[in-house]
């Protein structure tokens, strides 16, 4: 596919696209995706949306996830992805990037890059990753303001509420907050940092809208499967950093065989070859999009 060809473009919206599947039986599996590179293989593998981790694209600056990024920063992302694979999109918002007005102004600028759904958490700043420790709640009701916001301000953009209560207020205190959120006008609901499956049963059993479970390595859920997660109630799943840190370990391997051999030659064959990659990106197909403009233009009649 390319992004230059508008005949390949989705001709559904991505938030009715994203409604779409949700409304399918069985849940809904979204890798985290980076990049264009690492979404177009995330499509190629036949996934059918993605999530896109505030986590990663931090960490793929540089940056630790502490609420630094920019609403402009994860829209250079959402566009890059969207554009390439046409796919819909679930998309980390933080906390919103501040309050009321900011959420709205979030939700538009992600819904014009591309975004099917974006996710709004109720953390403070300096905000952490949901499976470390001491998070600072904000108040439910000024969370749920925010959510009231992104409803009022989307177009077909599908709210995912995350609710980090539970360290806090307990699984009660979470639920309730969940509830709340849901009254906000909240379409689906993310409870982060559950640590065992009675947690994330309990919760299905009272709240009833879309569930999102997060399968983060290295966190405080234990490993499940995606069918294990669908048993309990959840409609969604997502892997949010796990291509990063795929990614970011062979990288290490790479820079230090380099660095202690001074060549590449051992790694070689675990290498994604020059062909490989020409055919992930569609380097032909855009090589014959230009040919197949690049020509002269024969004028039909004399100017006057």
């Amino acid at each position: 596919m390319t992004y230059l060809l508008a005949e390949n473009q989705p001709a559904t919206p991505p938030g009715a696209a994203f409604r779409e599947l949700l409304a399918r039986p069985g849940i809904l599996q979204m890798p985290g995706a980076y990049n264009g590179l690492s979404a177009l293989q995330a499509k190629q593998a036949g996934f059918e949306a993605l999530y896109l981790s505030g986590a990663a694209m931090s960490a793929q600056m540089g940056l630790p996830d502490l609420g630094i990024l920019t609403i402009d920063d994860v829209c250079f992302f959402i566009r890059q992805i969207a554009r390439v694979t046409g796919l819909p999109m679930l998309v980390d918002g933080d906390t919103g990037f501040g309050e009321a007005l900011n959420v709205m102004h979030m939700v538009r600028a992600f819904e014009d890059a591309g975004a099917a759904a974006v996710q709004i958490e109720d953390q403070l700043l300096p905000k952490k990753c949901g499976h470390l420790s001491d998070k600072k709640l904000a108040p439910a009701a000024d969370m749920a303001a925010k959510v009231a916001a992104a409803r009022r301000a989307r177009k077909d953009l599908v709210i995912v509420a995350r609710t980090d209560g539970l360290e806090r207020e307990g699984l009660e205190g979470a639920i309730a907050r969940a509830k709340l959120y849901v009254e906000a006008g909240a379409d689906a609901i993310f409870p982060e940092a559950l640590n065992d499956s009675e947690s994330f049963a309990r919760f299905s059993a009272e709240v009833k809208v879309p569930l999102l479970a997060n399968m983060t390595e290295f966190g405080k859920t234990p490993f499940m499967t995606a069918e294990a997660f669908e048993a309990l109630g959840y409609s969604m799943v997502i892997w949010p950093v796990s291509a990063l840190r795929i990614a970011a370990r062979a990288h290490e391997e790479l820079y230090r065989t380099i660095r202690e051999t001074g060549w590449v030659k051992p790694l070689v064959d675990r290498m994604q070859t020059r062909a490989d990659l020409y055919a992930t990106i569609g380097y032909h197909d855009y090589e014959a999009l230009d040919g197949s403009i690049a020509q002269s233009v024969v004028p039909l009649s004399t100017p006057d």
